[in-house]
C-alpha cells in the first residue's frame, strides 16, 4: 500500500470526500462520518480524509457529552488486537478504527492505527496517527521516539527534530534520542543540536523559539486544525517571555472544533492566564518601588493582586468540583480562599486536607494563618505548635512557622514565649527576616529596667 493524496482518489470518492467537508461545514456529524468511512474503506492511506473523519469523530464525540465508552470487549482486547498487527496489519488496522469510532481520544487505539499503518507502509497516516497520541499523551516518550522516526521517513526533518526534542526532555541521556536529533539535523542541513562529550555552546534558546515561530505560524494558517502547529507557537511565545501571545494562541487552538475537548490545551491555558496576572502583579510591584507613595500605583498593585487572587480561587474551585476527593486540589482551594481574604470559608477546607497524611503539615500552617487571619491568636497557636513538631529540621518552612508562632504570642502579649522563638531560628540563622532585631530590642528593654 501506499500513501494517497486526495487529487488521486477516484473521481467518485473524491465527491464523498468534497460531500462531507459540506456536511462538516454545516453540523452533520453523521453524514461526515459514513462519507469518509466509505472513502478510507477503499483507500486507507488517504490521509486527509482520515484527517477530516477524525475531525468528525470529536465533534459528534463531544455532542453526545458522555463519558468515553470503550468498545470491541473494553480495554482488555487492546493487549490482544497488538499482538497481531505485525501478522494482520489489515484487520489491527479495522479493530482500531472501530475503537475509535466509539471512543475517538483512545490513545492505545490511536497507537494500534500508527502500527498497523507502519506495517502496511502507509507513513503519513502513522505519522497522523502518531501526532493524535502525542496530543493525548505529550509525555509518551516511546511514541515521541515513533514519531520523529516516520516524520524523517516522510521528510518533515523540523518537525522530527521537534518530536526528538521532546524526547531529549523527557529522557536527556538516551542516545537514541540523540542518535534521532543528529539525523533530522542532517536532514534539515543544519550542524547538530546535540551536546557531544565535548561541551560546546549550546544553541540559543531564543534563536530556535524564532525559528519555531517562522515556521510553525504560516502552517498554521493553512492547516487550521492541526493542533501541533499552535503547541508549538504557544511554547515559543512563551519562551521569548510572551505570555500574552501565548494566552492568545492557545484560545484561538481551543477555539477550533479539534481543540474543544483537549484536556491539555484546556490545562495550558489555565497555566498561561495565570502567568499573565502573575506578570501583572510583577510589574506593578516594580512600578510601586519606584513610586512607593503614588496613589494610582498603589491602587494598581491592589487590582492585579485582586485579579489574582480572584483567578487562583476560580481554577481552585473548578478543580475541586472535578476531583472533590483530591486533599492536594482541596488544599489549594483553602490557600486561594486564604490569599483572597476568606479565612472562614478556608478554615473548612484545610480540615478537609487534614486527611492526608502528605498534606497534615500543608493544612495545619493554614489553618494557623487563617486563625491569625481571624485574630483568633490562641487557635491559630495550637495549629502553629503542632505544625511545628511535625517539622523536624530547621529548614526556610520551619523558620516561617516558627516565626509565625512568636508573632501569635506577641499579639497575645506573650512577650517571653515569643522570644524564645525568635532565638530558635536565631541559633540557626542569625539573618532570617527581623529576628536579631526583636532580640536585641527585647534585652535592652530587659537592661533598662534592671538599670532603673
Amino acid at each position: 500500500m501506499a500513501d494517497v493524496p486526495v487529487s488521486a482518489l477516484p473521481p467518485r470518492q473524491q465527491k464523498l470526500f468534497e460531500n462531507a467537508q459540506a456536511a462538516l461545514a454545516i453540523g452533520n456529524h453523521a453524514y461526515a462520518l459514513d462519507a469518509t468511512t466509505q472513502v478510507l474503506k477503499a483507500t486507507p492511506g488517504c490521509v486527509d480524509v482520515r484527517r477530516l473523519h477524525r475531525r468528525a469523530q470529536l465533534l459528534q464525540f463531544e455532542e453526545r457529552n458522555r463519558i468515553i465508552a470503550k468498545a470491541v470487549g473494553g480495554l482488555s482486547s487492546t493487549p490482544f488486537i497488538f499482538s497481531s498487527v505485525t501478522k494482520d496489519p489489515l484487520k489491527a488496522l479495522s479493530s482500531a478504527e472501530r475503537i475509535l469510532s466509539a471512543d475517538p481520544t483512545s490513545a492505545s487505539a490511536l497507537k494500534m492505527l500508527a502500527e498497523a499503518a507502519e506495517n502496511l507502509g502507509l507513513t503519513e497516516t502513522a505519522v497522523f496517527a502518531r501526532e493524535a497520541v502525542q496530543e493525548l499523551e505529550p509525555d509518551d516518550a516511546e511514541n515521541l521516539r515513533a514519531l520523529a522516526e516516520e516524520r524523517l521517513k516522510i521528510g518533515r526533518a523540523t518537525e522530527a527534530l521537534a518530536a526528538a526534542d521532546e524526547l531529549i526532555r523527557l529522557k536527556p541521556l538516551d542516545a537514541g534520542a540523540q542518535d534521532l536529533m543528529r539525523s533530522a539535523a542532517i536532514a534539515q542541513n543544519q550542524p547538530s543540536p546535540v551536546r557531544p562529550a565535548v561541551p560546546q555552546v549550546p544553541a540559543d534558546p531564543l534563536d530556535v523559539a524564532r525559528d519555531e515561530l517562522a515556521h510553525h505560524l504560516p502552517l498554521v494558517e493553512t492547516e487550521p486544525d492541526h493542533l501541533p502547529h499552535y503547541r508549538a507557537i504557544v511554547a515559543a511565545c512563551r519562551q521569548l517571555g510572551r505570555p500574552g501571545d501565548a494566552l492568545t494562541w492557545i484560545r484561538r487552538a481551543r477555539a477550533r472544533p479539534v481543540g474543544v475537548t483537549d484536556a491539555g490545551l484546556a490545562r495550558s491555558e489555565s497555566e498561561i492566564e495565570g502567568e499573565v496576572l502573575e506578570l501583572q502583579l510583577k510589574s506593578a510591584e516594580s512600578a510601586l518601588l519606584g513610586a512607593p507613595t503614588d496613589e494610582q500605583v498603589q491602587a494598581r498593585v491592589e487590582s492585579a493582586r485582586r485579579e489574582l487572587a480572584s483567578f487562583r480561587l476560580f481554577e481552585a474551585k473548578r478543580n475541586t468540583e472535578i476531583n472533590p476527593h483530591d486533599h492536594t486540589m482541596r488544599l489549594k482551594l483553602a490557600q486561594a480562599y486564604l490569599d483572597s481574604g476568606r479565612a472562614d470559608a478556608a478554615l473548612g477546607h484545610f480540615r478537609e486536607a487534614l486527611a492526608a497524611p502528605e498534606q497534615r503539615v500543608a493544612a495545619l500552617i493554614g489553618m494557623g494563618r487563617s486563625h491569625r487571619a481571624r485574630r483568633e491568636f490562641e487557635a491559630a497557636v495550637a495549629q502553629f505548635i503542632l505544625a511545628k513538631a511535625d517539622l523536624p529540621k530547621m529548614d526556610e518552612r520551619k523558620k516561617l512557622v516558627v516565626y509565625s508562632l512568636g508573632e501569635c504570642y506577641d499579639a497575645l502579649g506573650r512577650e517571653a514565649e515569643a522570644i524564645a522563638e525568635y532565638k530558635a531560628i536565631y541559633n540557626d540563622d542569625t539573618d532570617f527576616r527581623d529576628v536579631a532585631a526583636k532580640i536585641n530590642e527585647y534585652f535592652n528593654r530587659k537592661i533598662a529596667g534592671t538599670k532603673k
